[in-house]
């Protein structure tokens, strides 16, 4: 997901992403701890679009308040 669909959503659907996120990227570790991941980068994805759906929520905040 790109930086410019983030910011067309809401706070709400924000959340809701980042949500999402949060599990894949559980998931993913316990593949990973369990060596049942076949692509390891998709832990680094999962860390970066975390990383860029906060970083969209924390300039909506700011742009509110």
């Amino acid at each position: 997901m790109t930086v410019s669909e983030l910011r067309g959503k809401t706070l709400a659907e924000l959340r809701e992403t980042l949500l999402e996120l949060r599990r894949e990227q559980f998931n993913l570790r316990i593949r990973k701890a369990s060596d049942q991941l076949k692509r390891p980068h998709l832990v680094k994805q999962a860390r970066r679009a975390i990383a860029r759906v906060k970083t969209v929520m924390n300039e909506q905040k700011r742009a509110a308040a």
